[in-house]
């Protein structure tokens, strides 16, 4: 099973709050491949939107993702350029 995975710095203002959460978790089913999210010792099914909120992200917090699956290399790229766009909410 192909692997990929990345560390992201959050760069929103607020982190992964209940919006920036429900984003990631939409875009995350959109992908075959198993997806999670980790922060220092806290890990999240990339799915689950309650264990996304309780891995507390905040700003300027590195956030591990990995993807494994047939289509990881992409669900990997979609939630960087997710991230990067600051889920949307900036300007």
């Amino acid at each position: 099973m192909p692997v990929a995975e990345t560390t992201i710095v959050i760069t929103n203002r607020v982190g992964l709050h209940a919006r920036p959460a429900r984003l990631l978790v939409q875009t995350a089913a959109k992908f075959q491949s198993r997806i999670q999210l980790q922060k220092n010792d806290k890990t999240a099914n990339a799915r689950s939107f309650i264990n996304i909120l309780k891995l507390g992200v905040a700003v300027g917090d590195a956030l591990h993702i990995q993807a494994e699956g047939e289509d990881a290399e992409a669900a990997i790229q979609t939630l960087t350029e997710l991230i990067h766009r600051k889920f949307d909410e900036e300007e």
